[in-house]
């Protein structure tokens, strides 16, 4: 939507949508001397709890404490975007658990609908009553709560926090991080079951890309970190697919 674009960074993605929104600022991730940036005449902050297309970047030295307290002061509402992070891709259900921070409001998709189109806003009873009126029905959805979709999700949920998905994610991570190490690779970024690949060159990455299809492996580049190979493999991925995926992206990696 025109909103959500509006509070994008990118002017690749945001110059053919001009006019914005105004009155929007952008704060550095992991910046604490931009804090002081948030006043009491912002509304609210708006971040992902750990940075996807960016090539995984996490929260580091206490800063969502930082911000909390800060937004705390300043009467300011934290809004957290796991779209990406949540449902036990870090190890947690929801990202912010490791960080000792709780938001104002949640935003959740992708892997909330079990493979359904679906999408939740998340908030406290006080907040969701101030959007239900000035006006009224202003924030509603046609096609919201759809009864399959959220039958899906409802199914997908029972399945990860029954089957010890999430506690298992750290010990796959480890034998991950145990065995992706290889010359090509200068950085190795992850947060649980989720890593970013640092090949140091575009070029590198979509080589990599196409040869992985080719070897039987679906891999992912990011939107804003180019130099960057994205795995996420599901967190249903065994020690023994974990080893064929690592011997896979290795010879691949020896012919770039």
């Amino acid at each position: 939507t025109h909103g959500a674009i509006s509070v994008m960074s990118s002017e690749t993605y945001t110059k053919p949508f001009r006019p914005l929104l105004p009155g929007i600022t952008f704060i550095e991730f992991n910046k604490k001397s931009d804090l002081p940036l948030i006043t009491e005449r912002t509304a609210a902050v708006i971040l992902e709890t750990v940075q996807a297309e960016s090539g995984l970047i996490a929260p580091k030295d206490d800063y969502l404490k930082h911000l909390v307290n800060r937004c705390r002061q300043t009467g300011t509402l934290l809004i957290l975007d796991e779209i990406q992070c949540a449902f036990g891709r870090t190890g947690h259900l929801w990202a912010f658990e490791q960080f000792g921070v709780v938001p104002d409001i949640l935003l959740l998709a992708k892997a909330l609908g079990g493979g359904m189109p679906l999408g939740a806003f998340v908030a406290s009873h006080e907040h969701m009553q101030r959007l239900a009126t000035n006006p009224a029905l202003s924030h509603i959805t046609t096609f919201g709560g759809h009864p399959v979709n959220c039958a899906a999700a409802l199914a997908s949920f029972q399945v990860l926090t029954s089957e010890h998905l999430i506690e298992d994610t750290q010990q796959k991570a480890k034998r991950f991080l145990e065995l992706l190490p290889h010359a090509q690779i200068k950085e190795i970024r992850h947060c649980g079951l989720w890593f970013a690949l640092d090949l140091g060159s575009s070029k590198k990455v979509k080589r990599v890309v196409n040869l992985a299809i080719e070897a039987g492996l679906l891999v992912d580049w990011f939107l804003f970190n180019d130099q960057s190979l994205r795995l996420a493999p599901p967190l249903i991925i065994s020690m023994e697919e974990i080893a064929v995926a690592c011997h896979k992206i290795h010879q691949i990696l020896d012919q770039i």
